[in-house]
C-alpha cells in the first residue's frame, strides 16, 4: 500500500505540532519564573525612572506621576550634582574597563596557553591554583585587599625592599597620570581641558587616569577574574585540531608565527565571548565598591551601579536611581555592539575563495595563456 504525499504532509505536520506543544510544556515553567522575576521588574523599573515615585506605596499608585524624561535630563544635562556625579561615576568606569578588560584577557589566555602544555608538570596544581580565586567571595578578597594595600600593608613593605614609597592606596584621590605628569612639572592642565568638560567632569580630569584607590580595584579585578577565563580559553584550546599546527611547524613556522596566525585566529568566538563577559562585569562593578570604599576618595571609586543603589536607596531619589541604570544598560549594549562588529568575520576575498580559474578547454589557433604565479594567486 502506496503512502500519499498528502498523507505524509498531515503525517510529518503532526509529529512538529507534537514536538512544539511539548516544547512549550516543558519550557513554560522557566518562561513563567522569567517573565515574574526578570521581565515584570525590568518593567516596574523602567516605569519608575520616567515617574516621581518615593519609594512608599506601589509605584502604579494614582499618587505617583509621569515626568517624562526629566529624571534623564538631572543625570545627563541638569549641570547640578546628580550630573556631576554620574560623570565623575562614568569617567571611573570608562578606565576601569579600559584597563581590566584587556588585562584579564590577555593574562587568562597566556595561562590558558601555559598550562595546555602537554610538558609542564603539574597541570592540575596550576590549573586549581590559578582558578581558586575566582571562586573566592568578592567580599573575602576586597577585606584581603584592604588590608594588603593599607598604608603599612604588605604591598607597601614590598615596595620598600626596592626603594619605593608606596602610597595610602585606598586614601589617595589623585589620578595617576596626573601623578606621573608631577615630575614632568605639569601641575596644572590648559585651560583648553580644565574649563570645558563633559558630564560636569573637566576634560583634564577624564585623562588623569584611574585614581591610586581605583587601580587597587583593577588589580584586584584582574587577580580574581583571570583564573575564570583561564578555564574559558583552555576548553577552546583543547578543542583546536593539531592538523593546522603540525603542517604549520613542517613549513618552518615559530611559536608566535603559529600562535599568531593560527591558534589566535580560531579562538574568534571564545574571544568574543570572554571580552563580552568581562565588558559587562566590568560596568557591573558594585560589591568591590560597596564593601571597600563606598565611592571614596572623593568619589574616585564611584560606579555608576553603586551610585545607582545610593541614589535609589540612600537619597530616595528612585526616579533618578533608575535612569541611572538603565543609561547604564545602554551603554554595555552599545560597547557588545561594537565589540561584536570590531571581532566579526571578514569577508573572503573572491580569489581565495574560489581559488585559481582553471583555463578550459584550448581552442583552436588560439595562444595557450600563461600559468598564474603564487603572487597572481594569493590575494
Amino acid at each position: 500500500m502506496t503512502t500519499t504525499a498528502p498523507a505524509l504532509r498531515r503525517r510529518h505536520g503532526g509529529i512538529h505540532r507534537g514536538e512544539a506543544a511539548s516544547g512549550w510544556l516543558f519550557t513554560a515553567p522557566m518562561i513563567v519564573l522569567l517573565g515574574l522575576f526578570l521581565v515584570i521588574p525590568v518593567l516596574m523599573a523602567l516605569w519608575v525612572s520616567f515617574s516621581d515615585w518615593n519609594g512608599n506605596g506601589s509605584p502604579f499608585a494614582s499618587g505617583v506621576s509621569f515626568v517624562g524624561t526629566d529624571n534623564y535630563h538631572a543625570i545627563l544635562a541638569g549641570g547640578g550634582l546628580a550630573e556631576q556625579d554620574f560623570g565623575t561615576a562614568l569617567r571611573n568606569n570608562a578606565w576601569y574597563v579600559v584597563l581590566v578588560v584587556p588585562l584579564q584577557t590577555a593574562l587568562s589566555l597566556y595561562l590558558a596557553v601555559l598550562v595546555d602544555r602537554r610538558m609542564l608538570r603539574g597541570r592540575g596544581f596550576f590549573r586549581t591554583a590559578f582558578y581558586f580565586p575566582s571562586v573566592t567571595s568578592s567580599v573575602a578578597i576586597t577585606v584581603l585587599w584592604l588590608f594588603l594595600f593599607s598604608a603599612s600593608g604588605a604591598v607597601n613593605q614590598v615596595l620598600s625592599w626596592f626603594g619605593v614609597h608606596g602610597p595610602n592606596w585606598f586614601s589617595d584621590p589623585s589620578g595617576v597620570i596626573h601623578d606621573a605628569l608631577q615630575p614632568l612639572g605639569v601641575d596644572q592642565g590648559p585651560a583648553a581641558l580644565t574649563q570645558h568638560g563633559f558630564l560636569g567632569v573637566s576634560w583634564w580630569d577624564w585623562i588623569g587616569g584611574p585614581s591610586v584607590a581605583m587601580t587597587a580595584f583593577i588589580l584586584m579585578a584582574i587577580f580574581t577574574t583571570s583564573g575564570t577565563f583561564m578555564l574559558v580559553f583552555l576548553a577552546a584550546l583543547q578543542n583546536l585540531s593539531s592538523e593546522v599546527t603540525e603542517a604549520a611547524m613542517v613549513d618552518g613556522a615559530n611559536g608566535w608565527q603559529r600562535f599568531w596566525r593560527i591558534t589566535l585566529p580560531q579562538l574568534r568566538p571564545t574571544l568574543f565571548t570572554v571580552l563580552t563577559l568581562g565588558l559587562i562585569g566590568g560596568w557591573q562593578i558594585f560589591d568591590q565598591i560597596y564593601t571597600g570604599t563606598q565611592g571614596g576618595p572623593a568619589k574616585t571609586t564611584l560606579s555608576p551601579a553603586y551610585l545607582s543603589y545610593q541614589t535609589a536607596f540612600t537619597n530616595q531619589q528612585w526616579g533618578q536611581g533608575a535612569a541611572i541604570a538603565f543609561i547604564l544598560f545602554v551603554i554595555i549594549v552599545a560597547f557588545t555592539l561594537l565589540q561584536r562588529w570590531v571581532l566579526r568575520e571578514r569577508g573572503v576575498p573572491r580569489r581565495k575563495r574560489f581559488g585559481p580559474v582553471t583555463p578550459g578547454p584550448a581552442t583552436p589557433g588560439a595562444t595557450p595563456a600563461a600559468p598564474a604565479t603564487a603572487s597572481e594567486v594569493t590575494p
